[in-house]
């Protein structure tokens, strides 16, 4: 399987060195283009440098275009009639449609949103395809997708909440475990870097318990918050409190990421309705 990424920013760069040091591709069957040649330098060690994007396209049966969603529209023009009939074509954009992909080029898509945490082989991988993909083309995806972690598949109309749960959540977590961190400062003496670790370490560890021992956040509570005791006060406070900011969190982040889709897909459309 002959993989090519164009593209050498955060995500087609991780992509590329994932599926190299995985072993997930071999050297020779992995293609790289960049606009800006010279930041290839690196990659040479472990992937063919093409001078082009059409060169990679016709020589790669998976192709990830990981660029900007400005940029998007005119990689695919370039190489729609160097797209091999039976290779599948990879957006890591996640805000233009299939449709919108489909006005340029009638080819097997897949859209790919991926998390910060594949850099530790952890993430949650999201993909969704159009209906020209076949069951081979979703398994040897899904095998380079794997190096990252788990590959989860969703309907196109569901990878807005999946990317809220999955790509954004690292950043709500930590904006969340930050205030609770400069709450906790006010009635303690720990030094901050130790109290860091320590809910880091708890949270990371709530988790591996309840995957391992299939419980759900009820039985984490009910386990810990034992009638009339100290955790009993604090849930109590999470459940009458916290809901209307997690309400609000996801009515701000779906309504910004619908504006953002229109705006993207009215843009690569050429303002077409």
């Amino acid at each position: 399987m002959r993989a090519g990424i164009i593209g050498y920013g955060s995500m087609g760069k991780m992509l590329l060195w994932k599926f190299a040091e995985s072993g997930a591709v071999s050297r020779n069957d992995l293609f790289v283009a960049n606009r800006t040649q010279e930041k290839l330098g690196e990659a040479k060690d472990i992937a063919t440098v093409c001078g082009s994007n059409g060169e990679l396209a016709r020589n790669s049966d998976i192709v990830f275009v990981c660029v900007r969603p400005g940029d998007l529209k005119g990689v695919i023009e370039e190489i729609g009639a160097d797209l091999r009939s039976d290779a599948l074509l990879v957006s890591l954009n996640g805000s233009i449609s299939f449709n919108a992909i489909g006005s340029l080029v009638r080819h097997k898509t897949a859209k790919v949103i991926s998390s910060v945490t594949a850099e530790v082989n952890k993430s949650q991988t999201l993909v969704c395809y159009n209906d020209m993909v076949t069951d081979t083309d979703k398994v040897n995806l899904k095998k380079l997708l794997c190096v990252m972690g788990n590959v989860i598949e969703l309907p196109e109309n569901e990878m807005g909440m999946g990317s809220e749960l999955v790509s954004c959540m690292p950043g709500f977590i930590a904006s969340l475990f930050d205030v609770v961190i400069q709450s906790a400062k006010k009635h303690t003496g720990i030094p901050y870097e130790q109290a860091v670790n320590m809910l880091l370490n708890t949270v990371c560890a709530t988790g591996e318990l309840m995957l391992k021992n299939t419980m759900t956040f009820s039985d984490v509570v009910t386990r810990v918050a034992t009638k009339g005791g100290i955790t009993e006060e604090g849930t109590k406070v999470v459940y009458d409190m916290f809901p209307a900011v997690a309400d609000k969190l996801f009515e701000k982040t779906l309504e910004k990421r619908s504006l953002v889709a229109e705006k993207a897909n009215e843009s690569f459309c050429g303002n077409k309705k």
